[in-house]
């Protein structure tokens, strides 16, 4: 059953949970099904910072106002978090949306502790804080409120174009030299864009986001990630190009990942978009994570191993002397 405007089809069976159902594909229905509603659902928690123990992760704390992604990327290693609160990795991860309403007050009561270390905070680990949503509830929004008056160290990491709608604390923070902010761009082609990250920014609007932060004086830089092998991995330079002209000041990229249910959403968007392709792309994600779709190992599972790792970290450093 196809869901248009979504990343994932179906709902992988949840690794934590006994009971699967599936859609009987033999069975009448209609050929055009009812659009798939995304929920949200309160989030009771009572802490707002994760602690991060990974060297390879520059960051101290992650904050995630959300649980799953309205983004729907197909690719996004975050789907398999959405399994912990019962939730399938597909459809459910950007349709059953976790909102934590109380996210500002939780942060200010965080860093106000007598026992807090503050350190840099990430906006965000697992799910875009500025997704669809966020227009509506602020919650993002309310945290910079509060990390501006802390003057507190954060880190931004999103691929939409609302982060724009918050400058005012983001300025305030750069004045400070406590922000910066990363748009994602994993590709320029639009029409790649539109069926991999289906209701994100647009590789254009993101670009000009870069622009306007920088002309505010916002540090802004590119993440050009994941590179997918096969796909869009023969875009670095001109993603770091483009950024570059539209005012990036720094760069990352990263090798994508498919942890456990994530091979089967991204496994069955290239049956339904790449199928001529599918298993020279999967191939060559095997060859750069030692024979498997995904590896945990700090610092090469951002960037993998073997020749093309290699290759690809010579490229992006050799593009971003020029």
């Amino acid at each position: 059953m196809k869901h248009r405007g979504r990343g994932a089809e179906t709902n992988p069976p949840n690794r934590f949970e006994k009971l699967h159902v599936e859609t009987d594909e033999d069975a009448w229905i209609d050929d055009d099904p009812r659009p798939l509603r995304t929920t949200f659902l309160r989030d009771d928690s009572q802490s707002i910072l994760a602690t991060n123990e990974a060297d390879d992760i520059s960051y101290d704390y992650g904050l995630n106002p959300y649980r799953g992604c309205e983004h729907g990327c197909a690719y996004c290693y975050a789907r398999t978090y959405h399994e912990y609160l019962g939730f399938s990795a597909g459809l459910d991860f950007e349709s059953k949306i976790m909102v934590k309403a109380e996210a500002p007050g939780l942060l200010e009561k965080a860093l106000a502790k007598p026992g807090y270390r503050p350190g840099v905070i990430s906006l965000s680990g697992v799910t875009d804080c500025y997704q669809p949503v966020e227009r509506k509830l602020g919650l993002t929004r309310g945290c910079l409120e509060t990390l501006a008056r802390f003057r507190h160290p954060v880190v931004i990491i999103t691929k939409n174009a609302l982060v724009t709608r918050d400058i005012d604390h983001l300025a305030e923070l750069a004045l400070h030299h406590c922000v910066a902010v990363y748009l994602s761009v994993t590709t320029l082609d639009t029409d790649l864009a539109r069926v991999l990250e289906p209701r994100a920014s647009t590789p254009r609007a993101r670009l000009e986001t870069i622009r306007t932060l920088a002309d505010a004086g916002i540090p802004a830089g590119v993440s050009a990630a994941p590179m997918i092998p096969g796909l869009n991995d023969s875009e670095l330079p001109a993603i770091l190009a483009a950024a570059a002209e539209h005012g990036a000041s720094f760069a990352a990229y990263s090798l994508v990942r498919l942890p456990g249910a994530v091979s089967d959403v991204f496994a069955a968007w290239l049956d339904r978009h790449q199928p001529l392709a599918k298993e020279k792309i999967l191939g060559r994600i095997r060859a750069s994570h030692g024979g498997k779709l995904n590896d945990s190992t700090p610092v090469t599972r951002m960037r993998g191993t073997g020749e093309a790792a290699a290759q690809w970290k010579a490229l992006f450093h050799a593009c971003c002397r020029k």
